[in-house]
């Protein structure tokens, strides 16, 4: 689909001119400025070391901007107050490179434990909701499993249902294909395939150049640390418009 048969208007994350750096490095966000509208779906490429990940460890609140402001539905969120950070991550989840599941504890329990330690659901309902995401995820038949017992690619959907669990508005996906073997990549891409169709706003980190351009209505280009260019898929693989761009694009799509 396309962000116009999506009929996506309200801008729901605003990145206004956000820099970060880390506390031994150099700036790794440079003037980041996006907008990311409900239902969307943007992805995020560049070479290594662009700020591409550093840009959603932002918005989590793992690593607090140094400068700029980031607005959720038009209020401003202040990193450096709880309750700002709370909503902020009431709001969004995160799915990261590697699948960091509790070895000692099934599936079902690894994605039903966050709403009910930490949120305070009933059991029974945190578990009712986690069984059904498994399955969403074509892991019905591994409730029961524990993560030794899982291939790669199970267990980074059970990560991708564990973080559908705290029912975000906004899902950012760090390249959650890069850790796993090559035949296991499919069953995670048709995994977030099926949340797109449900039309859930996503920001998304890869480097599966072909799923980036099937599944998303914008492409942003980061390198050191800045924007390069925004655009539609067909805009940025086919007709760049800065340098930058073209020659990444020329790289990356000869191989």
């Amino acid at each position: 689909m396309t962000a116009q048969t999506k009929n996506k208007t309200d801008v729901q994350l605003a990145v206004r001119g956000i820099s970060a750096a880390y506390e031994r490095g150099g700036l790794v966000l440079d003037n980041v400025t996006l907008e990311v509208r409900k239902g969307e779906i943007i992805s995020v490429i560049g070479p290594s070391g662009s700020g591409k990940s550093t840009l959603l460890r932002v918005l989590i609140g793992l690593l607090k901007p140094s400068g700029g402001e980031i607005f959720l539905d038009g209020r401003r969120i202040d990193y450096d107050s709880r309750r700002d950070l709370k909503e902020m991550r009431d709001r969004l989840a995160i799915v990261f490179q590697q699948f960091n599941l509790f070895q000692n504890m099934t599936a079902l329990v690894n994605v039903s434990i966050t709403p009910t330690k930490i949120r305070g659901e009933p059991k029974a309902e945190a578990k009712a909701r986690a069984s059904a995401l498994l399955r969403r995820v074509g892991l019905g038949d591994k409730l029961a499993s524990y993560p030794d017992e899982l291939s790669g690619g199970q267990q980074q959907r059970v990560a991708l249902a564990r973080a559908l669990a705290l029912q975000p508005e906004i899902l950012l996906l760090d390249e959650v294909t890069s850790a796993l073997d090559p035949e296991m990549v499919n069953e995670v891409l048709d995994a977030i395939r099926a949340l797109a169709q449900d039309g859930i706003t996503m920001l998304i980190v890869s480097h599966e150049m072909a799923f980036v351009r099937e599944i998303s209505d914008r492409v942003v280009m980061m390198a050191d640390g800045a924007v390069v260019e925004t655009g539609p898929p067909a805009h940025i693989f086919d007709a760049p418009k800065t340098q930058r761009c073209r020659e990444f694009v020329s790289k990356i799509l000869r191989h």
